[in-house]
């Protein structure tokens, strides 16, 4: 049975790290842009006076460009490094949506070709900060204590982001809320690049292969378990929407995906504050167990007050869902794609995601608000048998697939005892 190495210290210990803090604080301004982009785009849109119709068509334009882009420049990344690519990435698109800021909505097809491009540049920098973890923190239990502050990260963004575009909308307009929140994503890719653990990382000697990333049959188990836990949160945020027209109250909306939120600030502080032993495989599965359990009683949908605490409890697993995956990702990415294998997880969420959305529209319409939120409950059970039905191939990562194989071959700051004594976790 693999064993975690015990923990020392906490999420002070990590940020303590030289670099740690400016990596995790550059990337998460970095990942700004991409964040908050639906809803810039739609408060654009609205204030150009287009219809939530081009909205939608915008926002899905820009989401499929930045799904197709991820693997693609994460893949560039673990050839190239991280300076030559995530910086022009993030350069480029600033530029598409500074183009959509400037141009507008009249001309539709270069409306669309800005977004597109946004997109497609999108900077692999949530991956690209995985990778450099192991050369930063060295230690293989403060690897993993890394990706779950990680996750609680992405809560705090994902809350803190639409207020920050909220508050520069107020100050000026959609069009100068764009303009600077695209800057400060410039700002804070060119922060990590700088940085010496970014400018120093290598990516391991890699096989070529067409696949890359995907010639790993663990890492495609878990990006198809992922694809439903993505559904099952786009279909939340539908419901949701339904849920509060029904009760008359907008505002609702905003409680509920604020409580969810909630919910998986403090799962992952949960999760991260202790060590775990076992194969993160096997705690994977009854996480998501847990997470699709907790997704069924939003179906109920009882009075605000009690759906608020329901949609708590809807996300307490989440950010520990997502910590595990991604040592499962290190454990199972081929080596020399670790940047490419988590950019995969990260395109495989967001199209899950954004089916969800997709199928929770019909769902409601047709069926009523709880049958929306079956969606999320089934999304959770369907990436639960994904896992189960490929128990055998994702507890066997292959020689190739040793964690932290990419660390062992990068030039970084740890020192060389630290990373080469990292446990092996097989």
């Amino acid at each position: 049975m693999a064993t975690e190495a015990p923990a020392h210290g906490g999420y002070r210990d990590i940020l303590r790290a030289p670099h740690a803090a400016r990596l995790l604080a550059g990337t998460l301004l970095g990942r700004l842009p991409n964040g908050v982009g639906p809803i810039a785009i739609t408060l654009f849109v609205r204030d150009q006076g287009g219809s939530y119709t081009l909205a939608g068509g915008l926002i899905a334009a820009y989401g499929v460009a930045t799904a197709l882009g991820q693997p693609l420049l994460g893949r560039a990344v673990d050839l190239k490094g991280q300076p030559r690519v995530q910086l022009p990435a993030a350069v480029l698109s600033a530029l598409g949506m500074a183009l959509l800021a400037l141009t507008g909505i009249g001309t539709l097809p270069l409306a669309y070709a800005a977004v597109v491009l946004a997109g497609l540049f999108t900077p692999p920098l949530e991956g690209g900060l995985r990778a450099l973890w192991p050369s930063v923190l060295g230690r293989e239990d403060r690897v993993h204590r890394a990706y779950a502050l990680d996750a609680v990260a992405q809560e705090v963004m994902f809350t803190a982001g639409p207020l920050l575009l909220t508050l520069l909308v107020s100050l000026w307009s959609p069009a100068a809320a764009l303009l600077v929140i695209n800057l400060l994503g410039v700002l804070g890719a060119l922060s990590v690049v700088l940085s010496e653990p970014s400018r120093t990382w290598r990516s391991a000697p890699r096989e070529a292969h067409w696949l890359g990333a995907l010639r790993s049959p663990g890492l495609l188990a878990l990006l198809g378990s992922f694809f439903f836990v993505g559904l099952a949160l786009g279909s939340i945020t539908v419901a949701a929407v339904a849920y509060a027209d029904d009760r008359g109250t907008p505002s609702v909306y905003g409680w509920l995906m604020a409580a969810l939120g909630l919910g998986a600030l403090l799962g992952g502080v949960v999760y991260g504050a202790r060590p775990w032993a076992g194969a993160p495989e096997r705690r994977l599965r009854v996480l998501v167990l847990l997470l699709a359990v907790c997704y069924l009683p939003l179906v109920l949908t009882p009075g605000p007050v009690a759906m608020t605490a329901l949609s708590v409890l809807s996300g307490v697993f989440l950010a520990p869902v997502l910590a595990c995956a991604f040592i499962v990702v290190d454990r199972h990415a081929p080596r020399g794609t670790v940047t490419e294998a988590f950019s995969w997880l990260v395109t495989t969420f967001g199209v899950g995601s954004a089916l969800g959305s997709a199928v929770a529209g019909p769902a409601v319409e047709l069926a009523g608000t709880a049958t929306g939120f079956a969606v999320a409950g089934a999304g959770g059970l369907v990436a639960l048998l994904v896992l189960v039905s490929t128990g055998r191939v994702l507890g066997a990562p292959t020689a190739s697939d040793t964690p932290g194989a990419d660390a062992r071959h990068a030039v970084g700051t740890a020192a060389p005892a630290a990373v080469h004594g990292e446990k092996n976790t097989h």
